[in-house]
């Protein structure tokens, strides 16, 4: 059954632009994994901002936003060897999965020169 579906589009120059201004912000809002991703990509910006819009995305998909503490680390985005993007989540974030019986998470990536959305479905048992 589904649980929540979210959906987010970022402009990537805003992200470059805030993480290139603001000191540590890359490391409290992406994992090392999503970083050392990210970084072995070309154009590791749009790979960043998708991330971020995905962070965005499951929040709204749980119905909660920011609020009750969560942070943008609990979500974590990586790509399988195949290179489909998987979504892990840690802290208060999978509290609230464990808690309402949120089991599997679906998650689709896009960018183009200038923007980058995902879409994140949260399934429950």
């Amino acid at each position: 059954m589904i649980f929540g579906i979210g959906t987010d589009i970022i402009e990537i120059a805003r992200v470059e632009n805030k993480l290139g201004r603001t000191r540590g912000l890359r490391e409290k809002v992406f994992t090392p994994r999503e970083i050392e991703y990210s970084e072995s990509r070309g154009k590791s910006g749009q790979h960043l901002a998708a991330r971020f819009a995905a962070k965005e995305a499951f929040l709204k998909a749980m119905g909660t936003g920011w609020r009750s503490g969560y942070r943008f680390n609990d979500i974590e985005i990586i790509n399988d060897e195949l290179g489909k993007p998987e979504v892990f989540v840690y802290g208060k974030v999978r509290d609230f999965c464990e808690a309402n019986s949120i089991r599997r998470f679906y998650v689709t990536l896009s960018h183009s020169k200038e923007l980058a959305k995902a879409v994140v479905v949260l399934e429950k048992d």
